[in-house]
């Protein structure tokens, strides 16, 4: 039977015809396949990214005091040294001599009279003097800022963010209020949650009389009190609130430690 062109034509026309939309097919399902595989992988990501937010929320924040991100949080410390152990050169708590001293804490160019309290809390005074005679703090930032009943100003981080420290760590914790009751005026240091030795540079000016809660380590070190200038500190920094108008934050006004001295 002689062929037929026409028709050969025709077939082969069909024929690439199939297989292109053969070939069309398995790209379709290789692409649906890959995407798939893109679309699980990313999945996992955002789980771990989530698991990851919740341990950083909850591990007690950075290494000052304890107001966790919350309104009604406490001030804590990100290093979480053993329970009972100080950790590295910690000061030896005699430098505080078991009296009072008195100086300048000055933040930007607000200055605040300050006394210390060596007999009341001579491990914390005797860190915070060493370290303030030392420079450690100058040019260290006050990173966080809470306001809306938790009115407090943690300062003493040179990481800037509330990870850093002094390169050791220390307790127990010492002269904390029994009704939990900070007035205005306040300084005390910042630890991590439950750990009684896990204080280091980090401390915080309560600005206005704040309840933080005692956990199960105890309270927090009251090392001294403002003597003067709060009125001005609150008119100038913590009047203005938390940046992007947040109850816990970084302070909207950004705040900086220019000068600690203390005799």
């Amino acid at each position: 039977m002689a062929s037929n062109p026409k028709q050969e034509r025709e077939a082969r026309a069909r024929l690439r015809a199939y297989q292109a939309r053969q070939s069309v097919h398995e790209r379709r399902i290789s692409r649906r396949a890959r995407d798939n595989w893109i679309a699980a992988i990313a999945l996992v990501i955002i789980l771990v990214l989530a698991v990851g937010a919740q341990i950083f929320f909850f591990s007690g924040g950075p290494g000052t005091p304890a107001p966790t991100p919350s309104a009604s949080a406490t001030p804590s410390a990100t290093a979480t040294p053993d329970a009972g152990q100080n950790i590295g050169d910690v000061p030896p708590a005699e430098l505080a001599e078991g009296r009072t001293w008195t100086g300048t804490l000055t933040l930007n160019d607000v200055a605040l009279g300050v006394e210390l309290d060596g007999a009341a809390a001579p491990q914390a005074v005797a860190s915070t003097v060493s370290l303030a005679e030392s420079g450690f703090y100058d040019g260290v930032s006050c990173h966080r800022l809470t306001d809306g009943g938790f009115f407090v100003l943690q300062c003493g981080d040179p990481s800037g963010d509330g990870t850093g420290g002094p390169g050791y760590s220390y307790g127990p914790i010492e002269a904390a209020p029994a009704d939990n009751l900070y007035p205005a005026g306040t300084i005390a240091m910042a630890r991590s949650g439950g750990n009684a030795y896990s204080m280091g540079s980090q401390f915080f000016i309560v600005y206005d009389d704040t309840t933080i809660g005692a956990d199960a380590a105890g309270g927090y070190t009251v090392l001294g009190h403002v003597t003067s200038g709060l009125d001005e500190l609150k008119k100038q920094i913590t009047d203005a609130g938390v940046e992007g108008g947040a109850g816990d934050g970084a302070p909207a006004v950004p705040t900086t430690i220019t000068g600690f001295t203390l005799e």
